[in-house]
């Protein structure tokens, strides 16, 4: 049993040891090299801008619901269409004229003529112009003053949901670009148009609506639709643009590597800048479009692992 105990810990020693072996052997290093540019200053546009998502929804939403309870007699207006403030949209019965009606019927043209004479159906009015986004009653259904006949909308609009880090950056009036996720290469033009004064917590943070009018209402605008919105906070137009990563900051001090002609040897200018975004940034001082600019950058390449055999991989050194 001492024999066999022995064995087992000279073992686990064994394998204890062909582990370390084998970290050191395969372990990867990294070895950092730099690249060299050389850029000039350019003139172009750019602008900072304040990304989230939103909802198409109408900007005041109207539900049309009848005085009385009767009969949908006539429906004079379909989805989609615009209507008129005052414009009759449906004509109805009252309960007791289309018990009337009805037995007038029976009874033939003549009396159906004088009952239809002096017990006039009673209009559906739009108070609003706008136009119409829901109709749900079709001719000869009965309804109560409790449904919904139609709902009216004056005008659609996208409402986005900004979070409080972000909703200091908005403010009404600033542009903003609307794309659909159902029509992502349609870019509509928008402006802001209300910002809430009370917040929600959705999801344990707290969340502002903005309401994003677009300038244009496009045909296929339908309630409900999902949206990107791009806000832009601030622009430039004819700015002297410089790639980020020629930008160099030590104690306080903004500065790029610079050479006014090739062969010349390489200074420290210090800048002032502007706006920037992801790629470029705006220079408000300091530079010409003639300077040359030394973009340095970093790229990190891995070291070959070591070709050496060991005893858990027989194969990856020589074949015997």
């Amino acid at each position: 049993m001492f024999k066999t105990r022995s064995i087992a810990i000279i073992s686990i020693v064994a394998l204890s040891l062909a582990m370390v072996f084998l970290f050191f052997r395969v372990r990867t290093n990294t070895n950092s090299q730099f690249t060299t540019e050389e850029v000039r200053p350019v003139v172009g546009d750019i602008k900072l801008t304040v990304i989230t998502t939103g909802v198409v929804e109408p900007q005041n939403r109207l539900e049309i619901k009848p005085s009385i309870n009767g009969r949908a007699e006539e429906i004079l207006i379909k989805e989609g269409d615009k209507v008129k403030k005052g414009q009759i949209l449906a004509r109805m019965s009252s309960t007791e004229r289309a018990a009337l009606v009805d037995a007038a019927r029976s009874q033939g043209d003549e009396a159906l003529d004088y009952w239809e004479e002096v017990y006039k159906q009673t209009p559906i009015i739009s108070p609003i112009a706008g136009e119409v986004i829901v109709r749900s009653i079709e001719p000869g259904q009965t309804v109560t003053t409790n449904d919904t006949l139609l709902v009216l909308s004056d005008r659609l609009i996208v409402n986005a949901q900004f979070d409080e880090t972000d909703i200091g950056r908005v403010r009404v009036g600033q542009e903003a670009v609307i794309a659909l996720d159902a029509y992502p290469n349609v870019k509509i033009k928008g402006i802001v148009d209300h910002i809430a004064y009370e917040s929600q917590l959705i999801n344990n943070v707290t969340i502002y609506d903005v309401e994003i009018v677009p300038r244009r209402v496009p045909p296929f605008f339908r309630s409900g639709m999902s949206a990107n919105v791009e806000v832009v906070e601030k622009k430039r137009e004819g700015a002297m643009l410089i790639p980020v990563e020629a930008i160099n900051r030590d104690q306080g001090i903004t500065y790029v590597n610079v050479r006014k002609k090739p062969g010349d040897t390489v200074e420290k200018r210090i800048v002032n800048i502007g706006i920037s975004d992801e790629k470029s940034v705006e220079i408000a001082s300091g530079l010409t479009t003639e300077d040359i600019l030394i973009v340095q950058d970093k790229i990190f390449s891995l070291k070959k692992k070591p070709t050496g055999t060991n005893p858990f991989f027989p194969f990856r050194g020589k074949k015997k």
